[in-house]
């Protein structure tokens, strides 16, 4: 399975955030949805740390950022919780969101660190075997250089 390509429409989804609520993100307006394998893992806490210091930045640029990993929603809530993470972080465990993505798994049925840009209801970027370190501020670089946002 490969990942949407930019172009493709986004896809209607819904999942839990953190705090159990059910979440349909609106990819009319400027987006980013990362994926990431595991909570409580030292690269995913790397990633979750730097979208949450970025997080300001981002909402001045008018973008919204969520995560999604296959761990549920009790496992989010003790993750947010400890990273300091307010954006939401959505519960797949059963898979249709990193499914409808086309995201790669890997063997234990996690999803592959992957990164999508999405706007006027289109994939705009997708990011695959993303580095943790400095992604949130590439990306917000990205949307930037590309004009999907401005500062």
């Amino acid at each position: 399975m490969a990942p949407l390509d930019p172009g493709d429409p986004a896809p209607d989804v819904e999942a839990p955030n953190q705090h159990g609520e059910s979440v349909s993100p609106d990819f009319e307006v400027p987006t980013v949805l990362y994926f990431y394998p595991e909570d409580d893992t030292p690269g995913c806490s790397m990633e979750a740390d730097q979208f949450a210091r970025e997080a300001d930045a981002y909402e001045d640029a008018g973008v919204a950022v969520y995560g999604v990993s296959t761990d549920g929603v009790d496992s989010h809530r003790a993750f947010a919780d400890a990273r300091g993470v307010e954006f939401d972080l959505l519960a797949d465990p059963d898979g249709e969101v990193i499914d409808a993505f086309g995201v790669e798994r890997d063997p234990q049925g996690r999803a592959k660190r992957t990164t999508f840009v999405l706007a006027d209801g289109a994939v705009h970027r997708v990011y695959t075997a993303v580095a943790p370190d400095g992604h949130a501020r590439d990306v917000l670089m990205d949307l930037l250089d590309d004009g999907l946002v401005s500062l």
